[in-house]
């Protein structure tokens, strides 16, 4: 995503991120998150959609990105909405995230 975790925070308005369950055989692919927010929790790969992308192109670039693995999106099975609030109750983070299902290609 092209913005900064910094610009997430306290954010303006929802960010727009993808998803994928990626099935390869009779497995589906989880990866345990390396960075905040999240960090160390077991998820599907993903991540923010950039101005000018299509969803497939994102959730392609965002599991090539996080995994090396290409991938071929079949179809959008839904939507979950991420929404933090502080102490105060104010909202901290605002994700719209669309998780897909992908077939394993390669890598």
């Amino acid at each position: 995503m092209s913005d900064s975790a910094a610009e997430r925070t306290y954010p303006t308005r929802p960010y727009l991120a993808v998803s994928a369950a990626i099935f390869r055989d009779d497995r589906v692919l989880i990866v345990r998150r390396g960075r905040p927010p999240a960090h160390g929790l077991y998820t599907l790969p993903g991540g923010g959609v950039e101005l000018g992308e299509t969803l497939e192109e994102a959730i392609i670039r965002e599991v090539r990105e996080e995994t090396g693995l290409e991938i071929a999106p079949l179809e959008l099975v839904g939507f979950r909405q991420a929404i933090v609030r502080d102490a105060e109750g104010r909202v901290e983070r605002h994700f719209v995230i669309l998780p897909f299902a992908a077939r394993w290609i390669q890598g």
